[in-house]
């Protein structure tokens, strides 16, 4: 008769076997979506690139489209959290948007993360599951930008969270495209667009 200790071994391991099983399989769809577009990634391709039996991709997640969303998930935080710790670290608005955007200089539109990004965008318009999933991230991570911009005096500052983040994506397309211009030549522009208000009655 087994041990006690013995058991729990056993199950340690077993979990550890399943946690390094589902981390595989997550790590092979990140890959695989940019390689072969969503609507070509399958489960046997998935478990293939994985190196696991294709029934653990169903024993891991509810389905593959369940997969596939997590890896987006996964991807998407990641790609969202070192600029948006760059940036709310200074507390210059502008000088921010710079240093987030300089955090993002990996990104080039054409490199794996960008286009699985893309193919996860025209993917959601199609999975309304997809789509809460990416709507939480990006509003979480608007509305961490809204409250930094708002403590330090921008006015509408929910307006211009906007803008930041439809500026990042633009900068991130047009990468793709041709030559953009460095970090640090849009600072006086976002300085006129984040500038604090100007109090009624200042003639400054």
């Amino acid at each position: 008769m087994p041990k006690a200790n013995d058991q729990d071994q056993t199950a340690a391991t077993s979990a550890e076997r399943g946690r390094s099983s589902r981390a595989k399989l997550l790590a092979a769809a990140v890959e695989l979506i940019p390689e072969v577009g969503w609507n070509a990634v399958t489960t046997r391709l998935v478990a293939s690139r994985a190196q696991v039996r294709p029934g653990l991709v169903h024993y891991h997640f509810d389905s593959l489209p369940a997969l596939l969303r997590a890896a987006v998930a996964t991807v998407l935080e990641d790609v969202l959290s070192d600029p948006l710790a760059a940036m709310t670290a200074i507390p210059d608005p502008a000088e921010g948007v710079v240093a987030a955007l300089r955090e993002m200089d990996e990104f080039q539109g054409d490199d794996p993360a960008s286009v699985l990004v893309t193919e996860a965008y025209l993917a959601a318009t199609r999975d309304p599951e997809l789509h809460a999933v990416m709507a939480r991230i990006v509003i979480e991570t608007r509305d961490a930008i809204a409250a930094w911009l708002r403590e330090h005096g921008t006015g509408q500052p929910e307006a211009a969270a906007e803008l930041v983040c439809a500026f990042f994506d633009g900068v991130v397309l047009h990468r793709a495209l041709g030559p953009v211009p460095p970090a640090e030549a849009y600072l006086e522009p976002l300085r006129r667009l984040l500038a604090a208000p100007v109090p009624e009655g200042d003639t400054r």
